[in-house]
């Protein structure tokens, strides 16, 4: 199994990026699939979620508005648009997969390596 982030950098404030993730090994199309990130010093939050068929999405109050996520299940790929970043973005941003969502998440859960996102001007 193997859940691969890619997109991260650097960007200014105000300024746009989109995360990938590209999965493989288990059956893609019948996970719900989330992003998560964390910042230095703070725990892991749960920034968004969309279920197996791409509906059912639900966002961090943090982020509504400014960042949406999709996946195109015949590419095996989960996306993150992130819009109008803020410095208090800035964090690794993770791809999460499970089978039943539950908080916290399952220790059997997939994740990925994680890619980095610093919002500064």
């Amino acid at each position: 199994v193997q859940l691969v982030e890619s997109g991260g950098g650097l960007v200014q404030p105000g300024g746009s990026l989109r995360l990938s993730c590209t999965a493989s090994g288990f059956s893609f199309s019948t996970y719900h699939m989330s992003w998560y990130r964390q910042a230095p010093g703070k725990e892991r939050e749960l920034v968004a979620s969309i279920g197996s068929a791409g509906g059912n999405t639900k966002y961090a109050d943090s982020v509504k508005v400014r960042f949406t996520i999709s996946r195109d299940n015949a590419k095996n790929t989960l996306y993150l648009q992130m819009n109008s970043l803020k410095p208090e973005d800035t964090a690794m941003y993770y791809c999460h997969a499970t089978l039943i969502p539950t908080v916290p998440p399952d220790p059997e859960d997939y994740w990925g390596q994680g890619t980095q996102v610093t919002v500064s001007s």
